[in-house]
């Protein structure tokens, strides 16, 4: 079986392909360390499993997912991540994802994993899936998601407008409504409740 892993973290990519080439019947035949490089990858070396960080530079993981499942619909997605939050979950299987598992897994149950994902089966963490279950959907809406993500840098109403190219009343809305749906006093604490539930 042919495996993909991309990772921006260089030590955890390699350990990963070090435990999984360890298996008679895993071979790692591609590594990258962005999301936007992964179809590329995955075009090139043809991998039947994608393994998938989710916080990645260039795309993130979960978009990085959906792009591949485009573009591959044969080569199976497991996220592989030190953030286990349920939105990200939800967001992952919703994107085209087979599994989410955290990165603690231990090396037989992660090379198990692969091979069920590759069988056709879905493998969530199960203690991800109960708290995923617990937590519900996320409360935001794709816009309020929108002006929460470009309000991370900190600008102004009037940068985060300019960004997304809405009027500076309608960040405010926006960002209003999304303070009062995370229950958070300030839009810095409205980012990090929704960052940590993996909203955004």
């Amino acid at each position: 079986m042919r495996l993909l892993i991309a990772d921006d973290q260089a030590l955890v990519r390699g350990a990963l392909a070090a435990l999984l080439d360890l298996e008679p019947d895993l071979t790692v035949v591609a590594e990258v360390g962005r999301g936007d490089e992964v179809v590329a990858a995955a075009r090139e070396h043809r991998p039947d499993v994608a393994l998938l960080d989710v916080e990645m530079p260039g795309i993130d993981g979960i978009t990085a997912a959906a792009a591949l499942r485009k573009a591959m619909p044969g080569c199976k997605v497991l996220m592989v991540t030190t953030f286990g939050r349920p939105g990200y979950l939800r967001r992952a299987m919703a994107a085209g994802a087979s599994g989410f598992v955290v990165k603690d897994t231990p090396a037989r149950q992660l090379a198990d994993a692969v091979r069920r994902i590759a069988a056709g089966l879905r493998v969530v963490d199960p203690t991800l899936a109960a708290e995923t279950l617990a937590s519900g959907d996320s409360p935001l809406t794709p816009r309020e998601a929108d002006v929460l993500r470009a309000a991370r840098e900190g600008g102004t109403a009037a940068d985060v407008a300019g960004q997304l190219g809405l009027s500076e009343g309608t960040v405010r809305n926006h960002l209003s409504s999304a303070i009062g749906k995370t229950g958070a006093r300030t839009r810095a604490e409205a980012v990090r409740l929704a960052d940590e539930n993996g909203w955004l």
